[in-house]
Formats: C-alpha cells, sequence, structure tokens
C-alpha cells in the first residue's frame, strides 16, 4: 500500500483560505442549528426532562469522536477526511461507502435544514406555501458557496457569530427568569410536573439520545474543513479543543433553563420550545427576534453542510470513485460541480414540502441520520485501525487519543447501540429501513465497478 500522502496529493487543487476561529464556527455551524432549536421539541417529547442527561450522553459520544478523528485530522490532514482515513486503513471498499454514506447523509440533512427554514418563515408568513421559502433559500446559500471557500467562511462566521449572541442572551435572560425574577410557574419546580425528572423513565431518556446525537452532528466538518485551513495541524487542534465544550454549554445550558420555564408537556410540540419560551416571558416583539435567530441558525447549519458534503464529493471524484468532474476545482478553488449535485437535499425537500409540508421534517430528519451515524461509527473503527498500525511503526501523533483502545471501542459500541434503537422507534423505523438497503447498494455498485 503507497503512502497517505498520495492521497492528500491527490486531492490538492482546493484553496487554503479558513482559519482557526472560521473552522470553529463551522463546527458550531453544523452542530447548533435545526437539531437545537426543533429537534430538540422531538427529544424532550421522547424523554421528558431526562433529557438532560440524553444530551450529555450525546455530548460524550461527540467528545469521543472528536478525540479520535482529531487524532487522525492532525496527522493527515485532507477534504477527504475520515473517507480518506478508512480508505488508507480500512480498504478501498470502506473509503467508498464511508464517503457515500455520509454524503447522502448530508445532501438529505442540507433539506431538512431547509426544510425548518420553510417552518420558521410560515411564523410570519403562513399563507405563503413553505415550498418558496425553500426554493428562494437554497438558492442563495447555493451562490454563496459557489462563489469561493473565503466567502463562505466570512458568511458561515457570520451566521453563527449571530446565533450564538442569542444563545449567551437566552441563558442570560433565562437564568434571570428562572433564579431572579419569581414569576409564578416559572422556575426548577417545572422539572416535577407531569410524572417527574424520568417521566419517560430510562428507555424514553435512551431514545432521547438519538435527536441528541442528530443535533450534534456536524463537528466533524472540523475535519473535513481541514484540507482548506491555512495552517490545518494547528488549526485542527485548536478547534477541536474548544468546540465541544462550548456546544456543551450551549446545548445543556439552554435546555436546562428552558425546561424550568416551559413545562416540558409544553416545550414537545412542533413549534420551537425557545420561541415558546420567549412567548411567555412575554418581551416585546422577543418571539419574533427569536424566530429570525432560528432561521439563522437553520441558514447556518445547511451553509455547513452544504459545504461539508460538496468536500465529501469532491473527494470521491478525485479518487475516481465519481464522475472525474466533480474532482474539478475552478481557478477560485471551488468544486462547482461537486457543490450543484450537493444540493440535491434543497430539491427533495422542496418536493416533499410541497406535498406532505406535515411531515416533512420528521421524514428527512429520520432518513438522514443514517448515514452521519454511520460515519461516525466507521470513525471509531478507522481509528482502531489507525493507531495500532501507528503503534507497529513507531510514529507517535503531536495529538493523542486518550483511554485508546477502550475509549474508542466504547464510542464505536455507543454509536451502534443509537443506530440499532432506531428500528424499535416509530419515528425513526426509515433510518435503518433507509439506511442498511443503502449500503448493500453501495457495496454492490464498488463491487460491480471493481470487476469492470
Amino acid at each position: 500500500m503507497g503512502d497517505f500522502q498520495d492521497i492528500q496529493q491527490r486531492e490538492t487543487g482546493l484553496k487554503q483560505h479558513l482559519t482557526s476561529a472560521q473552522m470553529v464556527m463551522i463546527a458550531i455551524g453544523g452542530a447548533v442549528g435545526t437539531g437545537l432549536f426543533m429537534g430538540s421539541a422531538f427529544a424532550i417529547g421522547f424523554a421528558g426532562p431526562a433529557v438532560l442527561v440524553s444530551y450529555t450522553i450525546g455530548a460524550f459520544i461527540a467528545l469521543l469522536l472528536i478525540g479520535a478523528l482529531g487524532e487522525m485530522t492532525v496527522a493527515h490532514p485532507t477534504s477527504g477526511s475520515f473517507g480518506a482515513y478508512a480508505e488508507y486503513y480500512l480498504g478501498p471498499l470502506a473509503g467508498f461507502v464511508v464517503r457515500y454514506a455520509y454524503w447522502a447523509a448530508l445532501v438529505l440533512a442540507v433539506g431538512m435544514e431547509v426544510t425548518a427554514v420553510g417552518i420558521y418563515m410560515a411564523y410570519w408568513f403562513p399563507a405563503v406555501p413553505q415550498w418558496i421559502w425553500v426554493a428562494v433559500f437554497s438558492a442563495v446559500l447555493i451562490g454563496i458557496n459557489l462563489r469561493s471557500v473565503k466567502v463562505y467562511g466570512v458568511a458561515e462566521y457570520a451566521f453563527s457569530a449571530i446565533k450564538v449572541a442569542a444563545i449567551v442572551a437566552f441563558v442570560l435572560i433565562g437564568a434571570y427568569v428562572v433564579f431572579g425574577a419569581h414569576i409564578p410557574g416559572i422556575g426548577l419546580q417545572n422539572y416535577a410536573v407531569g410524572g417527574g425528572f424520568w417521566a419517560k423513565g430510562i428507555s424514553g431518556m435512551w431514545l432521547g439520545v438519538i435527536v441528541a446525537m442528530f443535533s450534534y452532528l456536524g463537528v466533524e466538518a472540523i475535519a473535513v474543513a481541514a484540507g482548506e485551513a491555512q495552517h490545518p495541524q494547528k488549526a485542527v487542534q485548536s478547534a477541536m479543543k474548544t468546540t465541544v465544550l462550548r456546544l456543551v454549554l450551549f446545548y445543556l445550558l439552554t435546555l436546562a433553563l428552558m425546561l424550568a420555564i416551559v413545562p416540558w408537556t409544553e416545550a414537545a410540540t412542533q413549534t420551537s420550545p425557545f420561541v415558546r419560551v420567549m412567548e411567555i416571558i412575554n418581551i416585546p416583539y422577543a418571539a419574533g427576534v427569536l424566530n429570525f435567530v432560528v432561521l439563522v441558525a437553520a441558514l447556518s447549519a445547511m451553509n455547513s453542510q452544504l459545504y461539508a458534503t460538496s468536500r465529501m464529493m469532491f473527494s470521491l471524484g478525485r479518487a475516481r470513485q465519481a464522475p472525474a468532474v466533480f474532482g474539478q476545482a475552478n481557478q477560485r478553488g471551488v468544486p462547482v460541480a461537486a457543490i450543484l449535485i450537493s444540493s440535491l437535499g434543497a430539491g427533495v425537500a422542496m418536493f416533499i414540502n410541497a406535498f406532505w409540508p406535515d411531515q416533512s421534517f420528521i421524514w428527512m430528519m429520520s432518513i438522514a441520520m443514517f448515514g452521519a451515524m454511520f460515519a461516525w461509527f466507521m470513525v471509531f473503527v478507522t481509528h482502531l485501525a489507525f493507531r495500532r498500525r501507528r503503534d507497529r511503526e513507531g510514529v507517535v501523533s503531536a495529538f493523542r487519543m486518550w483511554g485508546f483502545p477502550w475509549l474508542t471501542l466504547l464510542g464505536a459500541i455507543l454509536m451502534a447501540a443509537v443506530l440499532i434503537t432506531t428500528a424499535f422507534t416509530p419515528q425513526f423505523r426509515l433510518t435503518l429501513a433507509f439506511g442498511l438497503p443503502w449500503l448493500v447498494l453501495l457495496s454492490a455498485i464498488y463491487l460491480l465497478r471493481r470487476k469492470k
């Protein structure tokens, strides 16, 4: 087997313009979006107040993933990321399947985020069909991605800065309302309503982990962005060390305060529970402002996911596992064809929104989550092979995953358990029903191509 530098050389052609700060915002952009602002409503419905435990477990898995993926990315920064690592350390079939599974997942996640955009715009314009908003905002974000990676990085930084500022403001206002305002019906006593903290039991809490995991999906975008970072090794280490901590604080603090303000039985609705909080607090225009924030959050996540999925398609094109046109970049270093083909999810979302607007969000979520969760599982499997070979060759990485191999194995087991659980959850039965045949089809396509 050749050296990994052959893969890195194969994937050159993109411009290295992203700063460490932009990479952090790209990761936050992918992970703090619809999963927090709207997906949390589904998680609360599954788990009740114990959703805090659900998101803590999800954060722990994300932390393990960042450790495993961070070590491999510092050693091999490239846009193909964990798809390229699977190809080199597990074999070409693994690289092919991981890349396409993840690509399809993010294509559909792009559609899910823009579906949420339609729901948020209906808050102000209920008479306008949601699919129109899907089309308009899709065109805008595709245009941003087609300009250059520098324009994308600036736009994503701005999007993420708005929602980070809004989350901080929400935490400060929420903390005052819960602990300082002494408003009747608001306080920690709301954790006890509707059956108490464990109202849905351990099983409900574990079902909440499914949505929590979907919420954290996106942090892996740091690794994908490494191929276009100005100083990849330094930028990756800096970004990964701060991202998970920020995500944990954002998710757990906001959810804890939200459940103290709104009883969980009221928060588990299709409307964003954050908007519901502002309506209850009755701050003038606050609900409209927060609806704007969750709109920006969905656009940010869509922007980040479109970026990551287009780079995975670019990697497939360079590996000759997709038509060569997808591996081409223009003079500005933009993989135009890869971006356009990766925008298919927006078209799927527009179609589903036009005919099944009420079911569109949960359908897109349940189908999209398989490929991303499978990619996370394969990161842990790849890391086991990566470390064993590096240890055998006597190579010591500048950034090392702690607790190897036990924490890597634990991450793989937890991801497998979450995936298996979707089969027993009516809302997410489509996850494996779509995902397993997709893996079989991808494997068959690879073997047929290899035979020819």
